[in-house]
């Protein structure tokens, strides 16, 4: 496979995550979109910071690449966990703003480099903190795709919307009774495995 074919490749699934988070937000009202649903505060909109930044430390600083619209906190320690929340003073359309330009820098990195360009992660363990630009976008494929698979679950537990991506649901067509059949369904077997 030559490198632009594989780059392609990458890159879809990389956007493919990119789109996933930013549709799990659509039709919600800042409430939902920034409740947090779980006892470590997991939420919609701090998933989309979270991935903004991690774009903008891997695809920029780890290449000598820094974003010059990056805001201030991207490659700092700051507070624990203060890329996971969006604070009353950023806007949804702030963070929406934030992730189109890592994305923008991310695939300029992604453009100007080989595959097998080299850079240095300064947060990983010394042993492998060298990396190529072929790593660092598996990685960040992953942890993004992750980060989807949980705003997936946190939309569904907010208003019932789920699936893949807006217009390929990739779920089976059942109506509300349907679904309801299903859940009472795996429910009873749950219950059965468990007297077992």
């Amino acid at each position: 496979m030559n490198e632009s074919k594989a780059k392609a490749d990458l890159q879809r699934y990389l956007q493919g995550a990119r789109d996933a988070l930013v549709w799990k937000l659509e039709g919600l009202g800042e409430y939902d979109a920034r409740r947090p649903h779980t006892a470590t505060g997991t939420n919609l909109l701090g998933l989309l910071k979270h991935a903004a930044g991690v774009e903008l430390d891997y695809f920029g600083q780890v290449f000598g690449r820094p974003c010059p619209d990056a805001p201030p906190w991207v490659g700092t320690e700051g507070e624990p966990n203060h890329d996971m929340w969006a604070g009353a003073d950023e806007s949804r359309a702030d963070i929406l703003a934030l992730a189109r330009t890592a994305w923008a820098h991310a695939d300029a990195t992604i453009a100007a480099l080989p595959l097998d360009a080299v850079g240095r992660v300064p947060w990983w363990a010394e042993e492998r903190a060298e990396v190529t630009l072929h790593q660092i976008l598996v990685h960040v494929i992953a942890d993004l795709q992750r980060h989807a698979g949980h705003a997936d679950i946190l939309r569904e537990e907010t208003d019932g919307a789920a699936g893949l991506i807006a217009g390929n649901e990739n779920l089976p067509s059942g109506d509300a009774a349907w679904w309801a059949a299903y859940r009472e369904r795996l429910e009873r077997t749950a219950r059965e495995a468990e007297g077992r």
